[in-house]
């Protein structure tokens, strides 16, 4: 097919999971002709294993993505079925939002939210190569013998690329139980000299909840007041919670209704003599996967081999959706045989007569060692190729999205001839987690969490908008009204954080009174009037104003090597002094600057010290 007008996009995403829809829906509301490319357009967004967004870290990012103008946090809000707020006990900072969703009403509602954006188009067609000529990619190839062209295009593949399926020794292709696998891909990357590696995840067995003997477990309500994931404070009354757009109605309901229950259960010493007996059938074990596995979500095999003390693990079993019986067993995600599976369950309390409607399965797919893009995700190989996902080692649906949005956001700044966007360390998890990729990169799914950010008393959930504000305003990602009350709520945050300092009550200031642990009835009368979201944040700066001044000390010295550049090209062979495995990691690398190359491993502070040298010789040669 000859390049024309209806086959031409500003934007080509491949892939309509949740970096692709975040990617697309960001690139067109910013204005560019966008085409988001899905090989089954009935699983957009699909909630592949747990249907929860959400939790320690990644609560935090999806505030973060409604805060740049993305669409997760909404869409869980309007299809939330369980709200709950981790760590409630704990201080604000690892407070974390979390919510299990209605799976399909989830997946209907995003696929229609894709549909009803102006300037999106979605089709579905597998993308088969990318169309690359001398170093940049101009578009891409589909099973459909058809070739759309892109001045950028954003690969969002997940678990596609060459995806095996594994329970037991069964192997099957695809990235999801009934679903594909793309093969043309991995190959036109290859061939364009991009670097792919293996990694391996998995998934639980799903069971029918009519099997459970609910009698035997210990249930878990949602929250009696549930945190919201968006920010209504800041949005219209017209944007407040209507599911009617453009005459339409999408899926969804009002946030917060007609809470389910979740359960809590445990494995038996049953379990796990069942679990032991058959390592040698797990596919885990047997040495039929090659991939690299999530430390932080390990198999049932890997918790008994590598927890030998533990007695016993728990499970949680969380509802699908409202309008299914489908059950997802949380915390037995496993490879081993159907048979297996079946008898494992069955020593678990409260199901010994479960019926299981789906088994368990591990799946390997292709990755690209993110070590090979740029902060902007941008390919360092091949020009206008972006990365954003699953693709780039990552884990969760969170990490996915954020990097969908700042890909997408990136794709039309380079179109545009713009800087691209790149998020600090200091102002969002978003940030910690794109650094730590192009930096660190991974060697096995890469999920986030509070302590892989140093600076995560400043990135509290409730603050995402006012610190994420500079980002919206300069690339225009939020409404002008939106902009203007999030104006409004920061003033009036540093107004009252002044204020609560300088005022007088016993003992000291108010500000004094709070970090005493004193009562916040006895504040002013105007200060509690405020809406509840600015009051919390004032509160959270007054009170932990020691800490948080600390981390700002913090960086504000650090910025200083942030502002060195090093040029893409600069011959770190020619500065006499680097170690060889520094001289090696920062060639890799490439670090934009200072900061950056602090971070590389294998880069330590002597290298540092020489290489500022080096580069302040060369600033004053100039």
């Amino acid at each position: 097919m000859s390049e024309g007008t209806d086959f031409s996009y500003e934007v080509i995403v491949c892939g309509a999971g949740h970096a692709g829809c975040e990617a697309a829906l960001a690139a067109a509301r910013m204005g560019a002709k966008t085409l988001l490319l899905t090989g089954n357009v009935d699983t957009v967004a699909q909630m592949s294993c747990n249907p929860a967004i959400g939790g320690q870290a990644k609560g935090h990012m999806v505030r973060e993505i409604d805060a740049l103008g993305g669409e997760m946090a909404v869409n869980t809000d309007t299809t939330a079925i369980q709200y709950r707020l981790l760590n409630a006990s704990k201080g604000p900072a690892v407070q974390a939002p979390r919510a299990q969703c209605d799976k399909k009403a989830y997946q209907f509602r995003m696929k229609h939210t894709l549909e009803l954006q102006p300037n999106l188009h979605l089709f579905q067609a597998m993308v088969t190569g990318l169309i690359i000529k001398k170093d940049q990619v101009e578009g891409v190839e589909t099973n459909l013998g058809v070739s759309f062209f892109g001045q950028t295009v954003i690969v969002t593949t997940g678990t596609f690329l060459r995806g095996l399926m594994h329970i037991g020794q069964t192997r099957s292709e695809g990235g999801r139980m009934g679903d594909f696998t793309s093969k043309g891909l991995s190959h036109s990357l290859i061939e364009a000299g991009i670097e792919l590696e293996r990694l391996k995840t998995g998934t639980p067995p799903r069971v029918l909840g009519g099997s459970i003997d609910f009698s035997e477990l210990v249930e878990q309500k949602g929250d009696e007041k549930p945190v919201f994931f968006a920010f209504y404070d800041t949005r219209g009354e017209e944007d407040l919670f209507h599911v009617e757009h453009f005459g339409q109605i999408r899926q969804g309901w009002q946030p917060g209704d007609a809470q389910v229950s979740c359960w809590m259960a445990y494995t038996s010493n049953a379990t796990e003599h069942i679990v032991r007996e058959n390592l040698t059938r797990s596919a885990l074990y047997s040495g039929d996967i090659e991939g690299s596995g999530p430390r932080y979500c390990p198999s049932i095999e890997d918790k008994y081999v590598k927890f030998p003390d533990k007695d016993r693990h728990l499970l949680f079993l969380e509802p699908e959706g409202r309008h299914t019986d489908e059950w997802y067993v949380n915390g037995l995600s496993t490879s081993l045989p159907y048979d297996v599976q079946h008898d494992m369950l069955r020593s678990i309390k409260g199901l010994e007569n479960v019926s299981l409607l789906r088994p368990a399965y591990a799946v390997e797919y292709d990755f690209a060692p993110p070590t090979q893009i740029f902060p902007s995700l941008e390919s360092k190989i091949v020009e206008n190729l972006f990365f954003a996902g699953q693709i780039n080692g990552t884990s969760g649906y969170e990490e996915a999205a954020g990097q969908g949005l700042v890909a997408g956001v990136n794709a039309v700044l380079k179109n545009r001839g713009e800087d691209a966007m790149v998020i600090g360390r200091q102002d969002a998890y978003i940030g910690v987690l794109i650094d730590d990729l192009v930096t660190k990169g991974t060697s096995e799914p890469y999920r986030m969490f509070t302590s892989r950010a140093e600076y995560r008393l400043l990135l509290n959930h409730g603050s995402a908008e006012l610190r994420l504000l500079k980002y919206a305003e300069r690339y225009k990602l939020l409404d002008n009204k939106r902009i203007g009350k999030i104006r409004e709520k920061l003033k009036l945050v540093e107004k009252w954080t002044v204020a609560l300092e300088a005022g007088k009550t016993t003992g000291g200031t108010f500000g004094d009174w709070l970090r005493r642990g004193g009562s916040e009835d006895t504040l002013p009368g105007e200060f509690l009037r405020l809406g509840e979201a600015t009051k919390n944040e004032i509160l959270y700066r007054v009170r932990y104003r020691g800490y948080l001044n600390r981390d700002l000390g913090q960086i504000s010295r650090f910025s200083n090597l942030e502002r060195i550049k090093i040029p893409y090209s600069y011959d770190y062979q020619l500065v006499r002094g680097l170690r060889a495995e520094g001289v090696q990691k920062l060639s890799q690398i490439k670090p934009a600057n200072l900061g950056q190359a602090s971070r590389i491993s294998g880069v330590n502070p002597a290298d540092i010290s020489i290489l500022m040298v080096a580069l302040g010789t060369k600033r004053r040669a100039v």
